[in-house]
């Protein structure tokens, strides 16, 4: 079995008038975050780790915001993507551990539904998908309300022959 290490790193600034959307799940906040596709900055984090663990590039390479195809585009079709794309090089996802960085809003209360939509989406246990928040204590642009950011991790494998 070979096994292969990815690290992603994510962050949007917030906006009024969007959405503010975390792996896939809408969380009830005044402000979202702006970017091209639907700034969800969780699945961005983790698809940019799922592509380095195998040296593919980054998601703007994929999905380049240049491209008006990726307009306001739902990021978790495009991690569906980017899953189908790894499957297809003989790898599956071991597991996930993420971070999401935030002062506000609390994120506590969405991280089950956060967990079970990537869960499905990337076709593993919830399980093996680690979700968890936390503040910059008032430090840096999370801290001070400016976005937020996102760390993740993963760990593949090849599919066993």
């Amino acid at each position: 079995m070979t096994l292969k290490i990815g690290l992603g790193i994510d962050s949007h600034r917030f906006e009024a008038n969007r959405k503010l959307i975390l792996g896939g799940i809408e969380i009830r906040y005044h402000l979202g975050l702006i970017g091209h596709s639907d700034a969800d900055v969780l699945t961005h984090a983790i698809m940019d780790a799922i592509l380095g663990a195998l040296a593919l590039g980054s998601i703007g390479y994929h999905f380049p915001d240049t491209d008006p195809l990726y307009k306001d585009a739902d990021s978790m079709e495009l991690l569906k993507k980017v899953v189908q794309l790894i499957h297809n090089k003989g790898y599956k996802i071991s597991n996930i551990d993420s971070v999401i960085i935030a002062e506000e809003p609390k994120l506590n209360p969405y991280i089950t539904a956060i967990t079970s939509s990537l869960a499905t989406v990337l076709k593993i246990s919830k399980e093996c998908v680690g979700v968890k928040a936390t503040t910059a204590e008032k430090m840096g642009p999370e801290g001070n309300l400016e976005g937020i950011s996102a760390h993740a991790v993963v760990l593949l494998e090849t599919h066993n022959q």
